[in-house]
């Protein structure tokens, strides 16, 4: 587990601003507490910081590569190689001394030795950099389906980038604004890949590689999701998805320290955690820990709080032998300010979920009290199909993202909360419709699959491992990373992914229930109740007294007229609010468009944005 940051500019000493190069690095420390460092040559610094020095034997970070002439390559990596042990085998047996067991020195020395094609043969999770200082060029490369992430932004003749914005903005040369188009991120539940809501800054795009020198920055794509036929047998199929979550899971769980499960007794988390356990077994690896959400809050009316998720984890983890340890999920104390204001340091973005991302911080901040690595069973929906917009055509044929047909009556109130000039300028229905074009465009001509039906699951299938996941992995590994601890998806595998993307959708839910294929694959290993329970959402609070609370903060932030809100809120809801208070927010207004505006108003404030629409 790590985070990076660093600097390249072709016009300037950067070598004399080891200040800039500790600063931006030092935004990194709750990603690697243990230690760090900073390399810094005439035009690049680059800097990382690691949870564990284990591994390192002594070297410094970032790893460097020299050979008689001195320095040739620096690299800050962070993430996992689940070919690691291959690919050192190999580079060794071509002459290259490797000194460390670290991951980051195999991408390093894969690069010298095969050059640019060297990405194609990592198999795992990243977000890195690589610096060649005889080119003078930067790569920055991530990983396939963009588990890891990685920020960058240009600066003068070069970038500035990072693990996290919040190592953009430690950088002098640049300041936060929010444009229209970052407000349409925030405020649409589209965002777009390679937007990162802050004018100017970009993500790397998932399976692709940034190239910086002194002529500019291009953009290559190395691996995507393509169309193509599936000729396997139900029978093979299954058995096929099998072996390759055994796999993967296998590869997922080697650590330093042996990972837990998060666990909510779904089928998704409980395949993961029953293939965990065995591998726990095999290896002698001690008892799988786990870790569980418990909705229910007693200070509540029965039926108005919780669901069953700590029911079928209890049951699950006695299944497989596994200590599982609850964590209340409470109610009002969500929303105190001190942890709000932590989930959003962590996000460095506004949420519309503050109850959810507030519990998931809870609880992957106990979990770090017993392990630095928890695995997850996000992603299990998106890759098999488990969301009722992934399966009902009211949604999946509404010619929009389905998730966002789905959920509008969700997000009512933005029309009463905001100014309608403001929301006419952004017009995020036309927004929402031109990049779901945009989307199907990369996908290529599904058209070619004979049956328009299959066709469009097809389409809907990359949009969610493209687009809907995105919104996961983020928040896995933003809020997880705060923590100290390292969140790995093994669903979002690629190898998983390369083969099921293309499994026709009948096959997907050929007995008619969600998630068919995934059931039938690990039914052998999960309690009867467990396999064919229904899906069911991450718990969320049904109190009213959660809800008054938003309205009256907002209230008090609608009455402020020195809030950096106060231009972007309309004018019926300021009067409504100056003549009835919080009463004065009509009671259909949604919670997610209220959370989305007082989280608004904080981000703006806490990060200094400058608002220029």
């Amino acid at each position: 587990m790590s985070g990076i940051a660093g600097w390249v500019d072709f016009s300037r000493d950067v070598s004399a601003r080891q200040d800039v190069a500790d600063a931006i690095t030092r935004t990194m420390a709750r990603r690697g507490p243990a230690v760090g460092g900073t390399w810094t040559c005439e035009h690049a610094a680059l800097g990382q910081r690691v949870l564990s020095a284990h591994g390192l034997e002594g070297r410094s970070l970032p790893l460097t590569a020299a050979d008689g002439s001195g320095t040739r390559a620096v690299i800050s990596f962070n993430g996992e190689l689940y070919n690691a042990g291959e690919l050192r085998a190999r580079l060794r047996s071509l002459g290259r001394i490797l000194e460390t067991s670290t991951d980051a020195e195999v991408a390093l020395h894969a690069y010298l030795e095969w050059g640019a094609d060297f990405v194609g043969r990592l198999e795992g999770v990243y977000g890195f950099a690589l610096w060649d200082e005889r080119r003078q060029e930067l790569l920055l490369v991530r990983d396939r389906l963009g588990v890891k992430p990685l920020f960058y932004a240009p600066a003068h003749t070069g970038v500035v980038f990072g693990s996290e914005p919040k190592a953009i903005l430690a950088h002098p040369d640049f300041s936060p604004v929010l444009d229209a188009d970052g407000l349409r991120d925030i405020l649409s539940v589209a965002r777009v890949p390679g937007h990162a809501v802050f004018r100017g800054m970009r993500e790397v795009l998932a399976g692709c590689t940034v190239r910086v020198t002194r002529e500019g920055t291009t953009q290559e794509r190395y691996w995507g999701m393509r169309l193509g036929e599936h000729t396997d047998s139900l029978e093979r199929t299954v058995s096929t998805v099998r072996e390759l979550l055994e796999t993967v899971v296998g590869d997922h769980m080697v650590a330093e320290i042996p990972p837990a499960a998060l666990l909510s007794g779904g089928l998704d988390s409980s395949s993961l955690t029953a293939l965990a356990a065995q591998v726990a077994r095999r290896e002698g690896l001690g008892t799988l820990r786990s870790f569980a959400v418990d909705d229910h809050d007693p200070s509540l009316p029965d039926g108005t709080s919780g669901n069953e998720d700590h029911i079928y984890a209890r049951l699950m983890a006695d299944h497989v032998g596994s200590d599982l340890t609850e964590i209340p999920l409470g109610s009002l104390d969500l929303l105190d300010p001190a942890l709000r204001a932590s989930v959003l340091g962590a996000y460095d973005l506004p949420i519309n979920k503050g109850d959810q991302y507030a519990s998931l911080y809870r609880l992957f901040g106990t979990a770090r009290r017993h392990a630095t690595v928890a695995l997850s069973g996000e992603c299990g929906d998106d890759v098999f199909g488990g969301y009722n917009w992934q399966r009902l055509p009211e949604w999946v044929f509404a010619g929009t993202y389905p998730w966002v047909a789905q959920g509008r009556d969700r997000y009512v109130g933005n029309d009463e909360i905001f100014d309608a000039g403001l929301l006419a300028k952004l017009d995020l229905t036309a927004y929402e419709l031109d990049t779901h074009s945009a989307a199907l465009a990369e996908l290529g001509a599904a058209g070619q699959i004979s049956d328009p039906k299959e066709a469009r699951h097809r389409e809907v299938t990359y949009l969610a491992l493209t687009r809907h996941s995105r919104v996961l992995f983020d928040r896995l590994d933003r809020l997880g990373m705060s923590c100290g601890l390292q969140i790995r998806i093994p669903f979002a595998d690629h190898r998983l992914i390369d083969y099921t993307f293309n499994v026709p959708w009948a096959m997907k839910s050929f007995d008619g229930r969600e998630k068919s294929l995934l059931r039938a694959a690990m039914r052998d290993l999960l309690p009867e109740r467990v396999a064919m329970r229904i899906k069911t959402p991450y718990p969320n609070l049904r109190t009213g007294a959660y809800d008054r609370v938003l309205r009256e903060r907002l209230a008090g932030i609608v009455r402020d007229p020195h809030s950096p809100s106060a231009p972007l809120f309309s004018e019926e809801l300021k009067q409504a609010v100056a003549s009835h208070g919080a009463d004065g927010l009509r009671q259909g207004v949604s919670r997610a468009a209220l959370e989305t505006a007082l989280q608004l108003d904080t981000w703006l404030t806490s990060y200094d944005v400058r608002v220029a629409l």
